[in-house]
């Protein structure tokens, strides 16, 4: 059931009932088990498809509101694919109102860059929120992290929530799922320095020099690193902070250490 429309048109094929194809996309946006197996997870939006596209991710289909005359860019996603039409309702479910295109993109399975002399990284330990995982994979691409590593149990990197969030970022640099500390630490080699952070940390953020290989880890949100992670850093990192707060939120720690990192390194 995929056309391609024609100038000013769709073409006369398109999905208009939520047919069994249809529920297998819709299955992709809650149902990581699903996204998985499948090896698939959908994409809206012109800047993340645009790096998805620049950086080689495979683009399987786009899936277009047939009702309506497409944007230039909209038209051009679609003559470059496999597209499907679908009825602006059926759209909406799996894009919210006024989509005009949804990319269904396969997953990968990323590594961090091999023999990075100055490897940037940072490691997010048992994440529970897609959107706080998203967040930190958009600072780590805009303070020049070589990757983003997610530990343990943890959100899905391919969660809508996380994709959305990370606003293209995901495509742009690798991020890896590890289950086990060492395979991590065997990963990346004993040259690197791990940092973790926490309020009760042993060093002031502004103390460390960041300016070496590092790993920076971020504990999960309410229950902070694991006894694992901590057994295994050089030093843990204390952010300075005023007022009533105990703490912040695990996405603002990992912007807050990936700022500090890059202006030791790159922006001062």
């Amino acid at each position: 059931m995929s056309t391609h429309p024609r100038d000013g048109q769709t073409g006369p094929v398109r999905v208009t009932r939520p047919n069994a194809q249809f529920q297998q996309w819709q299955a992709l946006l809650t149902n990581r088990t699903k996204r998985h197996r499948e090896g698939a997870f959908l994409v809206q939006g012109v800047r993340p498809i645009t790096l998805a596209e620049e950086h080689d991710w495979q683009v399987r289909t786009v899936l277009y509101d047939a009702d309506r005359r497409l944007s230039d860019w909209a038209r051009a996603l679609v003559g470059r694919h496999e597209a499907v039409g679908l009825s602006a309702d059926l759209l909406a479910e799996l894009a919210g109102k006024d989509a005009e295109v949804v990319a269904v993109v396969a997953t990968r399975d990323e590594q961090l860059p091999p023999d990075v002399p100055d490897l940037f990284a940072v490691c997010l330990d048992r994440p529970s929120s897609p959107g706080n995982l998203g967040s930190v994979v958009r600072s780590a691409d805009a303070f020049g992290a070589h990757g983003v590593v997610v530990a343990g149990h943890a959100a899905d990197p391919y969660d809508p929530q996380a994709v959305r969030a990370s606003t293209g970022s995901l495509f742009s640099l690798p991020v890896v799922r590890s289950e086990r500390p060492d395979d991590v630490l065997d990963a990346i080699g004993d040259r690197v320095t791990v940092l973790g952070s926490d309020e009760t940390g042993d060093l002031d953020l502004h103390a460390a020099d960041l300016t070496g290989p590092v790993l920076l880890v971020v504990g999960n949100e309410t229950r902070g690193m694991s006894a694992a992670w901590r057994e295994r850093c050089d030093h843990v990192l204390r952010i300075p902070i005023r007022g009533s707060a105990s703490s912040l939120n695990a996405a603002n720690a990992a912007t807050v250490l990936l700022y500090e990192a890059a202006r030791q390194r790159h922006l001062s």
